[in-house]
């Protein structure tokens, strides 16, 4: 059987009004996201929109268009208890750009489960946020966060996929270059 032929979907996380006044840098990941929908929409990738319960509507910029699914899930994982799975399928999906909020809880979540559900994963450098922290806090101060994920993704090595951590202006929405052979 011939190999499934490469082809990336964009999902947006959590990028909510209620959530926005406890995101960092919310008009900065607004702004790359926005950006990232449009050219996915140009090159006819679709965009999937994923909110959690409760939280309100999407932020001015990041709304679903044209009949985009819309993923509504009750927990960090967007894979548990909803269609997600399904609509990547349904779409042929074999790799998801993963952004949204926040960092460590909901995109970090949904991007290993990307994985564990044979996804290849690309986590958009610059197009995920966190929450701001409360002072004193034992947290790590939000860029932190951000950069620490970001590291942590350009050093997975997860069976038989593919796991790349690229700004918003170097997504191409092509497949991973095969790395050279040693």
């Amino acid at each position: 059987m011939p190999p499934t032929p490469h082809r990336a979907a964009l999902l947006v996380i959590d990028m909510q009004s209620s959530l926005k006044p406890i995101m960092h840098r919310p008009e900065r990941t607004v702004a790359t996201i926005a950006g990232l929908s449009s050219r996915a929409r140009t090159a006819k990738v679709p965009v999937i929109t994923v909110q959690q319960q409760g939280c309100g509507d999407a932020l001015p910029g990041l709304a679903a268009q044209n009949g985009e699914p819309v993923v509504t899930k009750a927990c960090a994982d967007a894979f548990l208890g909803t269609d997600l799975d399904e609509i990547l399928v349904r779409l042929c999906v074999t790799e998801v750009l993963v952004t949204g909020f926040a960092t460590e809880n909901c995109v970090e979540t949904t991007a290993r489960q990307a994985l564990s559900h044979g996804y290849d994963v690309v986590l958009v450098a610059d197009g995920h946020t966190t929450s701001v922290r409360p002072e004193p806090t034992d947290f790590v101060l939000p860029d932190q966060s951000i950069a620490h994920h970001n590291e942590i993704y350009r050093h997975i090595d997860f069976p038989d996929r593919s796991v790349r951590v690229l700004p918003a202006t170097q997504i191409d929405f092509a497949a991973p270059k095969p790395a050279p052979e040693e």
